[in-house]
């Protein structure tokens, strides 16, 4: 078995509809590629738990992770972080508070996780940002605390939601270089959706592609 598998993802629309299976393994880097409006968010959002699959005949979803069936489990059970378009920070919180949000909400001790967190940083070149609140980030720095904020927690899958469809062109390019040096560092297993196919290409290890009917 792979270390990641879904197969029967389903969702229907009326007018369209996306039927999806994949694999990858320990390590992988995974893009899924496609126009707007094709599904791509929608298959992240199924995986994650936040969105359901619909019935296609009579077969159900059936999600494995590290050889244990997870598509049953809640979505703080699933052991998956998500990073989103905007980021999602926390605004009333700093950013060394932000990144060790996940560690505090796991029962960590809060001074412990500030520590922790306040180390972690320096592995995104955001060393010195501690005390920073989101309002003052740019967009790039705002997603490396993004990164961090998910990856401190060590979950078996990473999904990426177009992570750096915000921000300009150069910038996007050497986000999407550091994320794979990331990746190769901290050895983290990620699906990221993407429509731009020099960036899926400058970075996967393996390349979905959907189409429309």
């Amino acid at each position: 078995m792979s270390y990641f598998e879904v197969k029967n993802l389903y969702k229907d629309w009326g007018t369209s509809h996306i039927d999806f299976d994949m694999e990858c393994d320990k390590g992988d880097m995974v893009c899924i590629l496609g126009p707007s409006g094709i599904g791509k968010t929608t298959v992240l959002n199924i995986i994650a738990g936040l969105e359901k699959s619909d019935m296609r005949d009579g077969k159900k979803l059936s999600i494995f992770l590290d050889e244990t069936q997870i598509d049953s489990f809640l979505p703080k059970d699933r052991k998956i972080g998500m990073v989103f378009q905007s980021g999602a920070l926390f605004n009333n919180l700093n950013v060394v508070e932000n990144v060790a949000y996940g560690l505090v909400s796991q029962g960590k001790n809060k001074s412990d996780a500030i520590k922790i967190a306040s180390e972690y940083l320096h592995l995104f070149d955001l060393g010195g940002f501690d005390k920073r609140m989101p309002q003052t980030l740019s967009g790039g720095e705002k997603q490396r605390v993004a990164l961090a904020r998910t990856l401190i927690v060590q979950p078996k899958l990473v999904l990426l939601d177009e992570p750096f469809s915000a921000l300009d062109s150069d910038l996007r390019k050497r986000m999407a270089l550091q994320l794979k040096e990331w990746q190769k560092k901290l050895g983290f297993t990620a699906i990221m959706v993407t429509h731009d196919e020099t960036e899926a290409q400058s970075i996967a290890d393996k390349i979905i592609r959907l189409k429309k009917d």
